[in-house]
């Protein structure tokens, strides 16, 4: 179990995965299949940039039926707390326990423009929820859970340079709120995460949260543009955007710099695993970069 793994101070390998926009368990399967004994948990997005697919507490059942540890995302925008509450009861219910909570992201971005955020709760009020749920047994109203959940707790996180006066408010609030554990944006600069982890060290935070880093094989150096220029808290480093553009094969080069980053982040202190996102990739390069990183014997 990935609780379990964490809090033995294993190092941890967790992929994610967009649920198949399809009616069907064996679609859901197709995709996620190549990860089965590779990864210690496989994340399944909420309707990630606002596009249907599979309901992650869905797919995070049948992965959970077939074996396979689901992470599952759980997103405010499209469910007030009735809804919630009760999603993450179900869930619990058919065995899934992890989850990553998180705010999502605008409609207007996404296949149904038109449709209508909810957002009841921000992220760190529906950990909150889903703490005192656990925690406590009961509902805000007062209402008794029996028997209660068994939920363990994730939050998000976006690595950064600190700054002389940083300190770590955003992370200390999510752990109030009954974070157990962080998975992070991509990190791409080694230097960056080393001097991010020294300060969490510091400040008490990796006793207190297991934080998993964000990785990614590179398809090429147009994503790698597009992604350092688009996507929050991503800043990768001038001498990986040198290799992507001197590379014969930037698909190679990209699964090349994944693997130097995974073996370099598993030797820093504080760093309890990487999550290997890989957009407009197949699981199966994901499996085939895990395989590859000598991190699975």
């Amino acid at each position: 179990m990935l609780k379990e793994k964490l809090a033995r101070g294993e190092f941890v390998i967790t992929a994610e995965v967009t649920p198949p926009l399809a009616a069907s368990r064996d679609a859901v399967l197709a995709r996620t299949d190549p990860l089965a004994g590779l990864a210690d948990a496989v994340n399944l997005t909420d309707a990630a940039s606002a596009r249907v697919s599979v309901s992650s507490f869905a797919a995070a059942a049948i992965l959970t039926q077939a074996g396979i540890e689901p992470v599952a995302q759980v997103t405010c925008r499209d469910r007030n707390r009735i809804a919630l509450a009760g999603d993450l009861l179900g869930a619990a219910a058919l065995g899934v326990e992890n989850f990553l909570i998180l705010h999502g992201d605008d409609p207007r971005t996404g296949d149904m423009p038109d449709a209508t955020p909810v957002f009841d709760l921000d992220s760190r009020g529906l950990m909150a929820l889903a703490r005192d749920m656990r925690d406590l047994g009961t509902l805000p109203s007062g209402r008794e859970i029996d028997p209660r959940p068994v939920f363990h707790i994730g939050c998000a996180d976006a690595p950064l340079d600190p700054a002389d006066d940083w300190l770590p408010t955003g992370l200390e609030a999510k752990i109030a709120a009954g974070a157990d554990f962080a998975q992070t944006q991509f990190c791409f600069d080694v230097g960056m995460a080393r001097r991010y982890f020294a300060r969490l060290a510091e400040a008490g935070v990796t006793q207190k949260l297991k934080v998993i880093v964000g990785v990614g094989p590179l398809l090429s150096v147009r994503q790698a543009r597009f992604m350092n220029d688009n996507l929050f808290g991503v800043s990768i480093p001038p001498a990986i955007m040198e290799r992507m553009e001197a590379a014969g094969d930037e698909r190679a080069e990209g699964r090349a710099i994944c693997i130097e980053l995974m073996a370099a982040l598993s030797e820093i202190d504080g760093v309890a695993g990487v999550h290997i996102m890989a957009p407009m990739q197949s699981a199966r390069a994901i499996a085939d970069t895990i395989k590859t990183s000598g991190l699975r014997c």
